[in-house]
């Protein structure tokens, strides 16, 4: 038996994260590390076009210039466009060459904490998909990938997404928490992946949206709730959520879905990338996913194995943590509604 994981399983893992969540949570919204997104696309013969698509972040958008190896030229361009969430800028670039062993270096990318997806294509199919991080704030067009090698920068993109969402993580450690079994752990957690499986692949592929405000301000209450739901396993008390949290962890999976495709539908992907796209990061939600709670249920065993003795105030600091940051985590995402 887990028995809540329980709290005192949890307690090493949350004091850690809590020390992040108070220097970052508090003053910013879990979903504000969005990435950047490079599209070059061959037209013709030494023609490329240029998307450009870059997050605003904080109301400011990203400082962060492109700039290309010698014999690369504009020719028309850049065309702006402001959307609430983005800026996107459209040029026309011509290569003495292919492009092929060029350099674009992305200037200012080093001083912030956001990657940018690059995907370079030419007329005769060759592709090539990467991450530019801030350590490296560079890509050298290389030979063409292989399935395999454009899947793995899906899923790297995934694993990040949910590694980085502290919110959807501190709304599987309230799961963890409520649930009484191994049985239940399992139970809880696929019906948790299963729902978010559905939205994720609804949203990407256009048949569902959602406003990122209102679900943001939904995804916050979900963790609130949860909240809720730890005090009333500390009183002794039970409910619909205590009894059966596999029916809440899908319904509010659903929510979580939605949050998770941000990841990948504010990039702006062409049709032909979004099935492999799609399936890559995913799988890669899933290992981020799966590696979190392992490290929990892991930390846990290791705290059984030590008899560990903790203050009798530390159990307490799991439920507190999923409560007030639920808590301010509503009222800040319910007031920028507005």
């Amino acid at each position: 038996m887990i028995c809540a994981v329980g709290v005192r399983g949890l307690v090493l893992l949350l004091l850690g994260f809590l020390a992040s969540f108070l220097a970052t949570a508090m003053c910013a919204s879990a979903h504000e590390i969005r990435p950047a997104y490079l599209q070059v696309d061959q037209v013709a013969p030494q023609r490329f076009n240029l998307v450009w698509r870059t997050p605003i972040l904080s109301g400011m958008r990203l400082p962060v210039l492109l700039e290309f190896s010698d014999g690369i030229a504009l020719v028309s361009g850049p065309l702006e466009r402001e959307l609430s969430d983005s800026v996107i800028e459209r040029s026309v670039l011509q290569s003495d060459d292919d492009l092929a062993g060029q350099r674009i270096d992305f200037v200012g990318l080093q001083a912030t904490i956001t990657d940018v997806l690059v995907r370079v294509s030419w007329l005769d199919g060759r592709k090539v998909t990467s991450i530019v991080k801030p350590a490296q704030p560079w890509i050298d067009l290389s030979e063409p990938q292989n399935t395999w090698q454009v899947g793995k920068t899906y899923m790297v993109l995934g694993i990040e997404h949910i590694l980085m969402g502290f919110d959807h993580l501190l709304f599987v450690v309230g799961l963890m928490i409520i649930v009484r079994s191994t049985r239940s752990l399992i139970k809880t957690i696929t019906a948790f992946t299963v729902a978010h499986s559905i939205t994720l692949a609804l949203a990407t592929l256009g048949y569902a949206s959602v406003p990122a405000a209102p679900l943001n301000a939904a995804i916050a209450l979900s963790i609130l709730f949860l909240g809720v739901e730890v005090v009333r396993l500390w009183r002794g008390q039970t409910s619909f959520t205590l009894r059966n949290p596999w029916v809440v962890a899908f319904a509010f999976g659903l929510l979580h879905g939605f949050g998770f495709a941000s990841g990948l539908t504010t990039v702006g992907l062409p049709a032909s990338d979004i099935p492999l796209a799609l399936l890559a990061f995913n799988i890669g939600v899933e290992i981020g996913q799966l590696a979190f709670v392992l490290i929990i249920l892991l930390i846990h065993r290791a705290l059984l194995i030590l008899r560990f003795n903790l203050p009798t105030w530390v159990p307490y600091v799991p439920g507190y943590v999923v409560g007030s940051l639920g808590a301010f985590w509503t009222i800040e995402r319910t007031l920028m509604m507005f």
